[in-house]
Formats: C-alpha cells, structure tokens, sequence
C-alpha cells in the first residue's frame, strides 16, 4: 500500500505540470525519470523495500520531494496503524490525508485528493483483475461458502457478499470468490459457480461446506452435482438453541457438542436420537430443525479424520471476515457497492496471508483419487 500511494503520489504531481514547458529545449518540463535506488524502510512489521520513482523537474528552483517517504526516512512511525486506521476512516477521499498525516507524519497532509483517488481506483483495478483471474489448473478440494452482510452509507441496500473459501491439493487454504450477490438467493449462486467454470475451474469439490442458506445447495447440486454437502455446526447448534428455552440449553449445547465430537459416526447417531428423544415433545421445533438436515450434518465422517475440525464448520470465513465486519460497522459502511467490494477483497486479501494449511493435508491427495474412508480412517483395499 505504501509503495502503491508513492506512485500515485508521483503521477498526480506529473499531471498537475503537464503542460508545462522548458523555456530552453520546448520539451516538457516535469517527467518522471526512472527510479532512485531501492531502498529499506524499518517497520514494525519488518523491513519493507520500497522503489522511489524519481522526477525530473527543470522548472528553475523547483524539486520533487515526496510527502510521503522523506529522503532520508529509514523508519516508518506507526506503520502497524496502517490499515485499521485507513479502513476505520472509511477510506473516503476528504478523510485518507488525516489518515495518512497520523502516520506518515504532518506532511502527508499535503497529498491531494487526486492522489487518493488514484490509489483508491487502483484498488477497484486490483478487485476488479482478480474477480476475472483464469482458474485453469486449480483443483479445490473443498469449499467453505457463507454469505456475509454490509451496509452501503450513500444507499440503501444491504448487499450480501457471497464468499467462497477452497482447499487446494497441497492443503493451502485460498480465497476463490467474493460477488455481489442478491441475498444468497440460488440465481446468485448459480452466477457465481457459472462464473469459476467459465474461468477454468474444471472440477468442482469434494465436499462444501455451508450453513442452513438453500440458495448455495441448489446452486451447488446444478452446477457441480458430485460434490456433497456438510453443514456448518456452529450455525446449526445456535439454530437448534434458539428454539428452546434457555434453562434447556446449556444441557442441550453440550448433547450437541458430544454429537458432532464423537469418535465415530454411530456414536454421533446414537447422541443424535438421544437428543430426539429427550426434546421431543418438549422441543418439537428445535428437534425439527435438526431433523431436517441429518443427512448433511455427519458428512464430515466420510473423510479424513484430520481433516473434521476443519469440515464442521464455516469457521475459515467465520472467523476472518468477523474483523472484516467490524472494522466495516465502524466506518458506517462505505459509500458505494464497489467501494463496499473493493475494501472487503483488500481485508480478506490481508487475512488470507495468517490462514495456515489444513492438518494431515497429505491426506487430500487420497480424497482427490477417490479413497473411501469410514470414520475418518482410509478403507483397506480388499
């Protein structure tokens, strides 16, 4: 980002004297000329190498100097502020020098507001690039789908962001979808899952996983049928709870963690028709929404048992876009649907960096040739 706004830095500066002339030669009077030696700036974060453009000013008594990266500066004050500070001010053109100024020092509250627009347009470019990336030769072997929520401050909609996390074959964990979408609804799913085939994403996962959202499963059963379906745990438990009075719930909470924690499958069964019979008559509401989706909440025992805490649950977008969404409700929401998009692929972006691999991830190339397994463990060919 910091490299990024020093060359925006530098275009404007182009642009406000381009038409300016060398009295002498009639040739342009400011042009950029290559760039200084590339340089280290200490931060909190690490050294970070940053590539100063270098311009060429013949205008008598008149240089360049960047607000942005002094020509000494070595350290970087405050650079760990960054990112929560230009995204918690909403990254609105009036607020970035403020932002800016808080941590690149008094200066950079020079920096015009052509500037920042050019650094936010180049990050719609960034969004925009990546949305139409080619995905010929990537297999996911998972997928983790979730639809999160955004208010839009100069509109009234409330878009819902469709996002898709997948597993690749070597276990390393990716964002591969973030759209626009109309509510979860299956069209806008369906569009999305158009849109990975048409970009070369040849074979669809293994498994998805999702919480309760219909629109995702009958998406998802035309566009890539042979994958199956798990539901969230997380989501289902607090759906389940939420229909039963509270002095049950604590007992109940723990009879659903023995559920999906259980060794094997008929162990998860058995405490599935325990917890039936028990809330029954008591719960019928709550014993039908876990009725509902039995066949899609024990998926998870038909692969690798390393693998299961990382199938239960949505958690891989869960627990990421929890921040995303926070520093989002404290802007008030951006000002567009784009801006919106652009400052949610940019955080994901940031936390797809901190995701690790999923555990026993040797194991995916067995799922991917067809290994069958039974309670987490490879069936023995006869």
């Amino acid at each position: 980002m910091l490299q990024e706004a020093i060359e925006a830095e530098v275009a404007d500066y182009l642009d406000r004297h381009r038409g300016e002339r060398d009295a002498a030669s009639g040739r342009r009077a400011v042009v950029r000329n290559g760039s200084l030696p590339a340089r280290e700036i200490l931060s909190s974060l690490g050294p970070i190498r940053i590539e100063q453009p270098r311009v060429r000013d013949r205008r008598e008594g008149m240089k360049f100097t960047s607000a942005i990266l002094p020509p000494y500066l070595r350290r970087a004050p405050s650079l760990e502020a960054l990112l929560p500070t230009l995204y918690l001010k909403g990254v609105s053109t009036s607020d970035f020098p403020a932002a800016l100024a808080a941590i690149l020092g008094e200066a950079a509250k020079g920096l015009s507001p052509s500037t920042i627009v050019r650094l936010k347009e180049s990050w719609e470019k960034d969004y925009e690039a990546w949305q139409g990336r080619d995905l010929t030769g990537k297999r996911y072997v998972y997928f983790w789908a979730d639809g999160v929520y955004f208010n839009v401050r100069l509109s009234e909609d409330r878009p819902c962001v469709l996002v898709i996390v997948g597993a690749l074959e070597d276990g390393t964990k990716e964002l591969v979808a973030l759209l626009d979408g109309e509510r979860e609804s299956a069209l806008s799913w369906k569009e999305l899952l158009l849109d990975l085939k048409r970009r070369g994403l040849g074979a669809g996962p293994e498994i998805s996983v999702g919480d309760g959202a219909l629109g995702f499963w009958a998406a998802l059963d035309e566009v890539f049928p042979h994958s199956r379906r798990q539901r969230c745990w997380v989501h289902k438990t607090a759906n389940v709870l939420d229909k039963m009075p509270k002095s049950l719930q604590p007992a109940a909470k723990a009879m659903l963690h023995r559920m999906y924690l259980a060794a094997k499958k008929e162990e998860a069964l058995k405490v599935y028709a325990d917890f039936l019979a028990l809330y029954g008559a008591k719960c019928p509401k709550a014993c039908a929404c876990l009725e509902k989706d039995r066949d899609d909440l024990f998926t998870f025992y038909d692969f690798p048992a390393e693998h299961w805490q990382h199938l239960r649950t949505t958690n891989p977008i869960e627990s990421s876009f929890a921040t995303v969404r926070h520093r989002h409700r404290q802007t008030k929401g951006n000002g567009s649907r784009l801006a919106t998009l652009t400052m949610v692929h940019k955080l994901a972006l940031e936390a797809e960096k901190h995701w690790r691999k999923l555990n026993g991830y040797e194991l995916l190339a067995k799922v991917v040739s067809g290994v069958k397994f039974q309670d987490g463990v490879a069936a023995i060919a006869a």
